[in-house]
């Protein structure tokens, strides 16, 4: 056999030999890699996926039975419109298109539940007239929400103020141009709510430019307890 041939032929078998050496070893590896990232059971991803379970209006607890669930947002300077949820129902946002500058109010049964009435009423330019005679039309024994969105105090007369003040409002006499406020109260509140926020307009603590920061208010009201 000549010289070269043979030569030829021992490349080919040492260059066959070095692939598989070289599969050999990388399939050993490979292996071997696995087997120490594997984790222990008892570090694993569990079986089954423990939820928190869910609450109406996204409440960070439940309510008892004969409870009403409750959330409610004032806007976000005159940007971002206030928000409503009673009973897991979103009642007035921006994306129900039922909501504007001013005061937004929904009227809830304080039994059963029951949506009643919405309305939006501009309180920098609006006809304070026009709320007047929606909070003096308001049933016996129906809960009201309120946020406020831009400005709810321009508009805002003595007369406005005592009728919030006799749904339970501690501070309807204080707001003005600008203010954050949410409530809830009733008709013939005996005594003060204890569901109210409010915020003032103020330059120098002023989250956004001209506006204080939203307000968040959430709970549980009984049933017929107003």
């Amino acid at each position: 056999m000549p010289v070269s041939l043979l030569a030829g032929l021992i490349r080919i078998v040492a260059f066959i030999f070095t692939l598989v050496a070289l599969w050999v070893f990388l399939r050993s590896y490979i292996s071997f890699s696995r087997k120490t990232i594997r984790l222990p059971r008892w570090l694993g991803v569990p079986s089954k996926e423990i939820r928190a379970p869910k609450t109406k209006c996204g409440l960070s607890k439940p309510c008892l039975d004969n409870f009403f669930a409750f959330k409610i947002s004032s806007g976000a300077a005159n940007v971002v419109g206030p928000s409503m949820c009673f009973e897991n129902e979103i009642i007035m946002s921006p994306v129900r298109n039922n909501v504007g500058r001013g005061l937004n109010i929904a009227l809830v049964n304080g039994t059963t539940g029951q949506v009643l009435r919405k309305g939006s009423f501009d309180m920098y330019s609006g006809e304070p007239k026009l709320l007047m005679n929606f909070l003096e039309e308001i049933p016996d024994s129906t809960l009201v929400l309120v946020a406020s969105y831009d400005d709810p105090g321009t508009k805002m007369n003595d007369k406005i103020r005592m009728i919030f003040s006799n749904l339970g409002s501690s501070y309807a006499n204080q707001l003005g141009f600008r203010d954050s406020w949410v409530f809830l109260g009733a008709k013939d509140l005996k005594n003060k709510s204890p569901f109210e926020q409010f915020l003032k307009n103020n330059p120098e603590t002023n989250k956004y430019e001209g506006w204080p920061e939203l307000l968040e208010l959430e709970g549980c009201v009984p049933r017929k307890v107003f």
